[in-house]
């Protein structure tokens, strides 16, 4: 029985001349798959080197930080008045040093610190404080990247959390280990581990602090997770949940133990247990209970959406061996409407808030980017478009006739048997599972006849679903590429020496711009290390800051003249020291911003920037990025996509000696940067007053707008060399200033 519509002819040979036509049908559609595979090819590698930021942390060890299903969780630190009015550190202006760029921002911790430490550490979460004066001790879990269990992990900071002294592994065992509970009694420091896969509660006691701790007795013998232990009227109250039993609502279960001493005997509570309920009521522990004003507090995980969503807390109004009573409270941090960009975007499980004797209260708390089993989804993901591509590849051959089926016939069970065998014929023709699969292989293939028939018959349909299946197919495969070689999706701030920082954007513009600046700041407000937008109006009628739609404060900043000097004027109301110009018709991803930033922490001082240009010759002249690459070098860089130190760049460009520049640039009305990069060069004692940093792709929005500023190019920099040359007369010239490309070893500013 042969199939209808035929099939690929990749098993050849046969008589009077079908051997040959079998091979060439089989060449023909070899040929085509390697062609759709270099296309294809060609597109993944392209979305992935120029639109896609890959799954990789840069600048951490080999072995820390892989990709992991339960996330990439870090710690950050908080202040507030109260338990109840709580600030990220950023938001409190922190200044550690002000030779490198600040406020500190969170997270304060990551896998990165671990890692570079010697520690590898694919994530740390689960964070408890011990104070002891004004040192503070930071215990943590800490996912081992070379055994895959949680070990914990301990910290130093002197200075109120902004830095943190990695001290080692505090903890390590055969099992898995979180919530590092750690607590005084009776002049000894306990520690209560997570250890619920060795099905037990074990209390441990530090025989070195922070670093040596001893089995002191296993105090339950129950696989109790996140357990909790406080003082209260006179007793001491474990609270933990316990999975194990049949029935249990997982992340909604909540037990209460009581005892005289830590050691024990430890009691059931008589309402055991007091939680068996939805995983989005907090029964779970999601930190240390605390006392505020009297009242005794409870924190509890909300494991609604994901696993750790966020904390809840709970006001508990009874505890006694007969009773308890507690009462939702509300209570929330300050948040971050970056999404995937921001530390704790996706979720936020734990909570531990202690009162320092200055009277401030800290809070450490985890977060993490994205929700659990993210590395897993992304996987399924981008395998499904792996396969929808070739099905789509295979489609599109079939229309164009390279693929004559959509099975091939040697994929098939037929001609298994002699038909002149009649108990065989009999037995074949019966319906078993190898006639069915026969049945269906010619069915698709009959449909891939039809499909083929059908087109053909319409050439403006034919061509319509070709095109429409071609761009299925590049659109699935900048999808697949997007899950498996994007990661998660977020673009991620790049830490300097463990730590981050956050900058003001600042964008001068007037209202024939305002849809560029509508499209500029939802970009932008999103990247991670952006802490406000600053709008500075130089013409008509200003927009709103709630116009916007931005993850991050909006400032219009309206100014009384129209001048290109209004981009540097002095601003004291900038919180930030570091400080990004971009023009509001420049669109770049924000991993070309953070790594912009990244290089300009390295030595602030130093104009950073995303456009170079090289002025040299006999007058000097100011030409494109074309020219310096020609000669390998530059010497300027264009102020409208660049960093700055905030105050030392406005105070210099106002300074009294730069008056006679200013004058220039309202003359001609351009040139403000080529005057800002003469005053830095002016200022600096060696030849690196400016760096570059090659974005993976930069768009000017104002070719679709047509609202440039500067629409005659050859114009714009004849001007521009006449700048060069005034300037030089001012400030000393740049041509021996020159810097090559490819100075960095990271490659950022080939």
């Amino acid at each position: 029985m042969g199939s209808s519509g035929g099939g690929w002819r990749w098993h050849g040979g046969g008589k009077n001349g079908n051997g040959n036509s079998e091979a060439c049908a089989l060449s023909s559609t070899f040929a085509y798959f390697v062609s759709s595979f270099v296309v294809l090819g060609v597109i993944w590698s392209l979305y992935g080197r120029y639109m896609v930021t890959p799954n990789v942390r840069q600048g951490t060890a080999a072995l820390g930080c892989l990709d992991d299903s339960e996330g990439s969780w870090a710690l950050g630190v908080f202040y507030g008045d109260s338990p109840f009015s709580l600030r990220p550190i950023e938001s409190m202006n922190v200044w550690k040093d002000k030779s490198a760029a600040w406020p500190v921002a969170n997270p304060v911790m990551t896998c990165a610190s671990l890692s570079d430490a010697g520690f590898p550490s694919n994530f740390v979460a689960d964070p408890f404080l011990y104070i002891q004066g004004d040192v503070l001790y930071l215990f943590y879990e800490t996912k081992n990247s070379v055994t895959w269990h949680g070990d914990i992990g301990v910290a130093r900071s002197v200075d109120k959390g902004v830095t943190w002294q990695q001290l080692g592994i505090a903890l390590d065992e055969e099992w898995h280990l979180s919530y590092p509970y750690v607590f005084d009694y009776n002049g000894n420091i306990y520690m209560v581990p997570e250890g619920s896969l060795n099905g037990d509660v074990r209390l441990y006691r530090a025989t070195s602090f922070p670093l040596k701790w001893t089995l002191e007795k296993i105090i339950l013998k129950r696989p109790l997770i996140d357990s909790s232990i406080i003082a209260h009227e006179g007793k001491l109250w474990l609270f933990g949940s316990d999975n194990s039993w049949i029935g249990t609502e997982q992340n909604g279960q909540l037990e209460i133990w009581y005892s005289d001493s830590p050691l024990g005997p430890w009691k059931p509570h008589k309402k055991n247990p007091i939680y068996n309920t939805y995983k989005t009521m907090g029964a779970r522990n999601g930190g240390r209970p605390f006392v505020y004003n009297g009242d005794l507090y409870r924190v509890g995980q909300d494991c609604g959406e994901t696993y750790g969503r966020k904390t809840r807390l709970f006001k508990i109004e009874a505890l006694t061996t007969d009773e308890f009573k507690e009462v939702n409270v509300p209570f929330s941090l300050e948040d971050s409407n970056k999404g995937v960009n921001a530390w704790n975007g996706a979720r936020s499980h734990h909570l531990d808030v202690q009162q320092l004797s200055s009277g401030e209260w800290i809070a450490v708390v985890d977060g993490d980017r994205v929700p659990s089993g993210d590395s897993i989804r992304r996987f399924i993901l981008g395998s499904a478009s792996v396969v929808a591509i070739a099905a789509m590849i295979i489609l599109v051959g079939i229309l164009v006739g390279a693929v004559r089926g959509i099975v091939p016939l040697s994929w098939c069970p037929h001609n298994m048997m002699k038909r002149s065998d009649t108990a065989t014929v009999l037995a074949w023709e019966r319906p078993n599972l190898s006639s069915k699969i026969r049945l269906l292989c010619s069915r698709l293939n009959r449909a891939s006849s039809t499909l083929r028939t059908r087109t053909r018959s319409n050439t403006c349909l034919a061509t319509s679903v070709l095109a429409v299946m071609i761009v299925v197919a590049v659109a699935l495969t900048c999808t697949a590429v997007k899950y498996i070689y994007g990661g998660k999706g977020a673009q991620e701030a790049y830490p300097l020496n463990g730590h981050y920082s956050q900058f003001t954007l600042l964008t001068m513009t007037y209202d024939a711009r305002l849809w560029n600046l509508n499209m500029y700041v939802k970009h932008y407000s999103r990247c991670s290390s952006v802490r406000e937008i600053v709008v500075v109006w130089n013409k008509g009628v200003p927009p709103l800051p709630s116009d916007f739609d931005s993850a991050v404060p909006v400032r219009i900043r309206v100014e009384k003249k129209n001048s290109l000097n209004n981009r540097f004027r002095v601003d004291p109301l900038i919180k930030t020291r570091a400080v990004l110009e971009l023009d509001d018709d420049i669109m770049m991803t924000c991993d070309d911003v953070e790594r912009g930033f990244r290089v300009w922490r390295e030595r602030p001082d130093r104009i950073v920037g995303f456009y170079p240009r090289l002025a040299n010759g006999a007058p000097l002249k100011y030409r494109a990025e074309k020219h310096a690459r020609k000669h390998n070098g530059y010497n300027v860089i264009l102020t409208g996509a660049a960093f700055f130190d905030s105050q030392a760049a406005f105070e210099r460009y106002w300074s009294e000696r730069a008056a006679p520049g200013r004058a220039l640039v309202d003359k001609f009305f351009n040139c403000e940067d080529v005057l800002m990069n003469y005053l830095y060069a002016n200022a600096s004692l060696g030849s690196e007053s400016v760096e570059y940093v090659r974005p993976a792709w930069a768009i000017d929005t104002s070719k679709f707008t047509g609202v440039a500023i500067s629409k005659n190019t050859q114009a714009h920099y004849g001007v521009r060399s006449k700048c060069l040359q005034m300037f030089a007369e001012m400030y000393g010239s740049l041509s021996d200033r020159k810097l090559e490309f490819g100075r960095r070893s990271d490659g950022w500013d080939v």
